[in-house]
């Protein structure tokens, strides 16, 4: 599979092997900081504090809505973008992204946020409105791919995702018995996701405009923000045109779908 407009790679071999085997790849530069400049800007109009002033920023964590705003659908579309779910998820086998979903901004605080738990991101049952009962199962069902935006710069004090590498295989393990059903986020999480409490804890930190693109199965989880300057980052599902499918001949899997596989 090559970049739909260049007919180059986008990603080589290594990053491939990489997202099988780690669960995940960081695309760094793949859409430009002038777009998470007005993106910022959109999110500080809709956020009841001054980003001038830090004493108004009262809360650890301050959720905004859906945002489908033109710098915010570009920023999911650029041709790096594309060429990569190519890649990792199949030509024709996604649906472009036309809303950054929401945005848990996160601020400097000593308060505990409350949301710090290890999971995984649920994909569908969500007409259930007990969230811990949505679910999630073996062919990822409504989720192509986890997706980490930053639309800040993130370091290791900036309150960066926290990425249990190489823990999509453990779900996939977990998630193979329960077939089409799958399992609820409180099934998965009764065991506190201990299969992976062993795998190497990795942060998503990067500049503006950095992307981290991974496995739907990947266990990931927030942390407190100890640094000085507000984190805006959106977690946006890539949505499937096709169902996964981990029956394909040796050779025409997906890099999501060999994952699975392989984990199996």
């Amino acid at each position: 599979m090559v970049h739909p407009e260049t007919g180059a790679r986008v990603l080589d071999a290594a990053q491939i092997a990489h997202f099988v085997e780690r669960g995940f790849i960081r695309l760094d530069h793949a859409f430009p900081p002038a777009l998470a400049d007005e993106a910022r800007a959109i999110l500080w109009r809709d956020l009841a504090c001054d980003p001038h002033d830090p004493s108004s920023w009262t809360e650890p964590v301050i959720r905004l809505g859906m945002y489908s705003a033109a710098p915010f659908v570009a920023a999911a579309n650029t041709p790096l973008l594309h060429g990569a779910f190519d890649q990792l998820v199949g030509a024709g086998r996604w649906l472009p992204c036309r809303a950054m979903g929401t945005f848990p901004v996160r601020f400097p605080s000593a308060e505990d946020p409350g949301d710090a738990g290890w999971h995984v991101d649920v994909s569908f049952g969500f007409d259930d409105p007990d969230f811990m009962n949505w679910r999630v199962n073996l062919a990822s069902k409504g989720r192509a791919l986890l997706m980490l935006f930053l639309f800040s710069d993130v370091g290791e004090q900036d309150a960066p995702t926290r990425i249990r590498a190489g823990s999509h295989h453990h779900i996939a393990r977990q998630l193979a018995p329960a077939g089409d059903a799958g399992l609820s986020l409180r099934e998965l999480a009764a065991d506190g996701f201990a299969g992976s409490a062993g795998c190497e804890e990795l942060l998503a930190m990067g500049q503006a405009g950095t992307v981290y693109l991974c496995h739907p199965f990947l266990v990931h989880s927030a942390q407190p923000h100890r640094g000085e300057t507000p984190r805006f980052m959106a977690q946006p599902p890539l949505l499937p045109r096709k169902p996964l499918r981990l029956d394909r001949e040796d050779g025409a899997s997906s890099p999501v779908e060999a994952a699975i596989r392989q984990a199996l």
